[in-house]
């Protein structure tokens, strides 16, 4: 008979991260390298922290300045989702974000009573106007412009770990920051059970769908958690790019599986800026999806797994 998978979860990024694993004796080796990763992404990416190069990046706008490898592949990626989406997932809205009211981890925005937003004019410079070179690790954000790599980095995290504790441990591992999750190495049998809900942090023995993932990734963008009350009303942490503005969606929350966790969380976050043409759009990419109207209803995509209901 197999053992159970076990499981371990930490804060990191601020959110929520876990390690589960086939073997048990693993477990802590998995969960502390993933910790040391994940430092090590906060130190690169994070825009809560003025030590992060993504802070010296953001701050030194308008110069040529030298980056790391790490930051640079970081970067690339971000890039790159701007490029597949057309756009729609630009990591040059960090200032439109800030404007918005998420200028701080999570945690302290929730406990402010309200936030007045700038409303800024025209749009500034788009992702198309960031000089990256990665041979020459050097880099030059326009004027104007702050960087925010929250829509890629922690899945490009999240996959990366995956694959190294796998390698490392020589066992089964799935790795899920803030509920967007990647797989490596062998599955249990039938898959790995996953629950799909608005919320990474609902309890467990929460009831809802849930689906069997054994390769790839899986990612959920939402626009029902990370919410804020302004002098505009409710804003939330996903930006349409042309308004630079919190987007007006019918799509509470999307859902996407995907050969990797990046894949998945690009496109789940560019299909809740879509809106409606969400559907077409994730079609014509062969990306199972589901998808779930601010009423409750749901759209399923692309031959989204059958789901069963968790007690």
């Amino acid at each position: 008979m197999n053992d159970p998978p076990v499981a371990a979860s930490f804060s990191a990024l601020g959110t929520t991260a876990t390690v589960a694993v086939l073997n048990p004796t693993r477990l802590p080796a998995a969960q502390n390298q993933l910790a040391r990763w994940l430092e090590t992404v906060d130190r690169t990416c994070s825009r809560f922290r003025p030590d992060s190069e993504l802070a010296r990046a953001n701050a030194a706008a308008g110069t040529t300045v030298s980056v790391s490898p790490l930051f640079a592949r970081f970067l690339r990626f971000a890039l790159e989702a701007a490029r597949t989406t057309d756009g729609r997932v630009d990591p040059t809205l960090g200032i439109h974000l800030r404007e918005a009211g998420y200028d701080r981890t999570f945690e302290l925005v929730r406990e402010r009573q309200s936030w007045r937003i700038s409303r800024r004019t025209g749009r500034g410079p788009t992702w198309r106007s960031v000089a990256l070179d990665e041979t020459r690790q050097s880099l030059c954000v326009p004027p104007g412009v702050e960087l925010d790599l929250g829509a890629t980095a922690k899945a490009l995290a999240t996959d990366d770990a995956a694959t190294q504790i796998a390698a490392s441990c020589g066992t089964g591992v799935l790795v899920s920051l803030g509920g967007d999750l990647a797989i490596a190495g062998p599955p249990p049998p039938g898959g790995w059970p996953i629950l799909i809900a608005d919320d990474h942090a609902a309890p467990v023995g929460t009831v809802g769908p849930t689906v069997a993932v054994v390769t790839g990734g899986l990612a959920t963008s939402s626009t029902a958690v990370r919410r804020w009350r302004t002098d505009a009303g409710e804003a939330h942490h996903i930006l349409d790019t042309r308004t630079c503005g919190p987007a007006v969606t019918p799509w509470r929350t999307v859902s996407v599986a995907a050969t990797s966790c990046y894949d998945a969380n690009v496109a789940a976050t560019a299909a809740l800026v879509l809106g409606e043409a969400a559907v077409e759009w994730l079609a014509e990419r062969r990306l199972p999806a589901r998808c779930v109207r601010r009423d409750g209803s749901v759209v399923k995509v692309g031959g989204w797994p059958a789901e069963v209901e968790a007690a």
